[in-house]
């Protein structure tokens, strides 16, 4: 293979929207029967087996034109290319076949087999001591890109964020979240507000005081992101309170590990119910992932159903649940403030518990409109701004 020209002038089409024109162009190459090693003119190399190429060409016999998605079924082995050459920074190939196959050299640095592509989303980090929410202007939001990508690193970073100085006006809440992504409705509707009422069927439509928890953890799928719009808040009381379970659940498996493998190990039934709805699901408290992370906490004593275990794992799964809760409900692992009208606090409701203090609705009006948002949503209006850096 021959050392060649750097990068073309013009990128080669991958039907791909995410920029990777900046990205350093091929040097040259080395075939065998197994795949390809390039090589850019930065130093870097990387392995291509030749079904990987194959499977990735970008022509439009193997691409759809308009909506970029794939043609290509990898079925079947691919053998040595009777030809592969690097020119002008691009990759050549021609198949035993005849299909005729160009790569963008930029494209496939940013694409080389065991990296990851950027950009990198935020990772959750536990709440250090005297940890508070990162607050942005609501301008700043709606107005620019800066401010739209600070509030959306640090939901997904923190789990939670505040939004401010925004307009007293009705559905703000839902302008706001339609940005990110469509609405995720539940059944108490696409958006509900927050207010004391007559009949409730919910302790948030009451004047009491909530302790911890999460929203609907009776749902198989539970909410991941929740808004909270402020949009009156003359009552006395009503300070809102906020705990990350991740970083909680990690004190109780230091300091009780028992207690932290049952409430992860064991499945307990939720369930809500009125005269419409009868939502149940059987999950545990934490969920970990394959590393043992805690990926979702499921918390919530109002709608807790009945305790269906063993006999003789009941006395030990209730310490455990109490343990849990006093960690929750420590001081040291709590924040809490109180919303003023034209502010919005969002969180990740699968990672951070919520809760509010009584209030007296005999001293004045309080009045919060909230929704839901798919985490999936957050994470592509990212990918989608990552394009206009």
């Amino acid at each position: 293979m021959n050392v060649v020209t750097p990068h073309a002038a013009e990128c080669v089409d991958m039907r791909e929207l995410a920029p990777y024109a900046e990205a350093p162009g091929l040097k040259d190459g080395r075939t065998d029967d197994a795949g390809m090693t390039l090589t850019w003119v930065n130093g870097e190399s990387g392995r291509f087996p030749w079904l990987w190429l194959r499977d990735h060409c970008p022509c439009n016999a193997c691409r759809h034109a308009l909506t970029r998605e794939r043609l290509y079924l990898p079925l079947e082995d691919v053998a040595c290319p009777d030809r592969a050459r690097v020119e002008s920074g691009n990759l050549y190939v021609t198949w035993k076949d005849g299909h005729e196959s160009l790569f963008d050299g930029g494209w496939l640095h940013q694409r080389r087999p065991g990296v990851e592509p950027g950009p990198t989303l935020p990772h959750p980090c536990p709440w250090p001591e005297g940890f508070t929410p990162r607050r942005v202007d609501h301008a700043a939001f709606t107005g620019s890109v800066e401010g739209e990508r600070a509030w959306l690193e640090a939901l997904l970073r923190d789990g939670v964020v505040l939004l401010e100085n925004g307009p007293l006006a009705d559905e703000e809440v839902s302008r706001l979240a339609t940005r990110i992504g469509p609405l995720r409705a539940t059944n108490f509707g696409a958006r509900f507000d927050v207010q004391s009422k007559p009949n409730p069927n919910n302790a948030a439509y009451t004047a009491i005081g909530l302790a911890l928890h999460s929203d609907l953890p009776n749902w198989r799928q539970p909410p991941d992101i929740q808004l909270l719009y402020c949009l009156e808040n003359d009552a006395e009381g009503g300070e809102s309170q906020f705990a990350d379970g991740y970083q909680v659940a990690e004190v109780l498996r230091q300091e009780d590990p028992e207690a932290f493998r049952l409430l992860s190990e064991t499945p307990i039934d939720f369930r809500f119910q009125d005269e419409e709805q009868d939502i149940a699901v059987r999950a545990p408290i934490l969920t970990c992932n394959a590393e043992g992370r805690v990926v979702e906490v499921r918390f919530n004593n109002w709608i807790r159903d009945t305790l269906r275990l063993p006999a003789e794992t009941i006395d030990a799964w209730y310490r455990a649940y109490r343990r849990f809760w006093q960690l929750l409900h420590d001081p040291r692992h709590q924040i809490a403030f109180s919303l003023v009208p034209g502010e919005m606090v969002a969180f990740d409701n699968r990672r951070v518990l919520h809760g509010r203090g009584a209030f007296d609705p005999n001293t004045g009006r309080r009045h919060l409109q909230g929704t839901y948002l798919d985490r999936d949503m957050l994470e592509s209006r990212l990918r989608v701004l990552a394009r206009a850096a």
